[in-house]
């Protein structure tokens, strides 16, 4: 069974603990068989049940209510340890409505939080463009204000739930000025003409992924999500919170990859021992107990300071994002190389962590932008005098 203690830690209140307790038994219930044969499928299916047992109220906010980056956290890595896809249906509930939640008019989010918080409507996040991934101030795609509509036209890549949701968070160029500062952010339904999915991506661990293209598709102006303008705010904002959720889901990753390892030490035998008692092997599951320890630290820190009002995470998100992958990816390869050739045995539990690891690294802000960002944080602290 997964370690339980760090809910012992000053980061979390009771009501963190009793979620806690309640989602893993909800996962044992529920998480034990899931099919990743049909993703989208499947996917459709995880939102529903999640939204159904109460858990995707967590994925956002309404009016008057702030984000629980704790629970959201605590969410994302249970989840994660159980299955992936859960974990990945849940999350994308929380990062597509995530700016409705942040900066959206309390219209905004009568309309589509009570939906994507039942689970009964699916949520993207259209952000990344052929030409500008870790880049975002570089999107070309166009909103241009025509009368009452915006007109978009341009194409979305690599977004997460493309092709299943029924509405999207998009950002695109309004030129008010050059680079960032000229993007805006709109609501965009799934079933507006001049919108369509072009290209399905398939990658190594199967989620839906598509590439969206919008050819003069009008959206009224009151899809617009705060100011003209404000689109890259809003974008960083969403991902400072959420970009601590994704180190969550890694830490989840690598704490059923420890769990996996230590099943797998304590009853192989090795020359009429348990292969535990190898004193390499030993060394092996401490220097995994580390890495889970130090990247739950970095994680619920980064989760407990926003809750506690700071305006923006930016360096201890970063951190705990840039950390957590890296070592959730160490962990991982070092509970495949405990399983020797059931390692790398496709349908082994280890051999679907490592597929499912590898993205996180680069999604969300890939692991060497992390570390830009985190120099930047600690270079502009230096200079203040902080």
């Amino acid at each position: 069974m997964a370690d339980q203690t760090f809910l012992n830690w000053p980061f979390f209140e009771d009501r963190h603990r009793r979620l806690a307790q309640e989602l893993e038994c909800w996962a044992k219930e529920n998480l034990t068989a899931v099919d990743h044969g049909d993703v989208d499928g499947t996917c459709r299916s995880l939102v529903t049940a999640l939204g159904a047992a109460g858990w995707t109220q967590y994925s956002g906010a309404g009016a008057g209510e702030k984000l629980d980056v704790r629970s959201l956290c605590l969410i994302r890595e249970t989840l994660a340890r159980h299955d992936g896809l859960a974990d990945f249906s849940f999350a994308m509930q929380g990062l597509g409505t995530g700016a409705i939640s942040l900066f959206g008019t309390p219209e905004q989010q009568a309309q589509w939080l009570p939906l994507t918080r039942a689970g009964q409507a699916i949520a993207g996040f259209a952000l990344t463009e052929p030409q500008s991934g870790s880049d975002v101030a570089n999107s070309s795609m166009t909103a241009v204000l025509d009368g009452d509509d915006y007109v978009l036209n341009g194409e979305k890549t690599w977004i997460s739930n493309g092709g299943i949701a029924d509405v999207y968070t998009l950002f695109a160029r309004t030129g008010e000025a050059p680079g960032a500062k000229g993007l805006s952010a709109f609501i965009v339904p799934a079933d507006l003409p001049g919108f369509e999915v072009v290209e399905r991506l398939t990658t190594i661990a199967p989620h839906p992924l598509a590439r969206l293209r919008f050819s003069d598709c009008r959206v009224p102006a009151s899809a617009l999500l705060g100011q003209s303008g404000a689109g890259f705010k809003i974008a960083m904002s969403v991902l400072d919170v959420f970009r601590s959720t994704v180190a969550a889901a890694a830490l989840g990753f690598a704490r059923r990859a420890l769990d996996e390892a230590l099943e797998r030490v304590t009853t192989r035998q090795v020359m009429g021992a348990s292969l535990f008692e190898l004193q390499m092997v030993q060394g092996h599951i401490a220097d995994m107990a580390l890495d889970v320890d130090a990247a739950a630290l970095l994680v619920y820190r980064a989760a407990w300071a926003k809750d506690s009002g700071a305006a923006r995470v930016t360096r201890e998100a970063a951190m705990a994002k840039l950390f957590s992958t890296d070592q959730a990816q160490k962990v991982i390869d070092r509970a495949v190389q405990l399983h020797g050739g059931d390692g790398v045995r496709q349908g082994q539990k280890v051999e679907q962590l490592y597929r499912e690891i590898r993205a996180l690294r680069i999604y969300e802000g890939a692991s060497d932008v992390q570390r830009v960002v985190i120099a930047r944080q600690v270079m502009a602290a230096y200079q203040g005098g902080e």
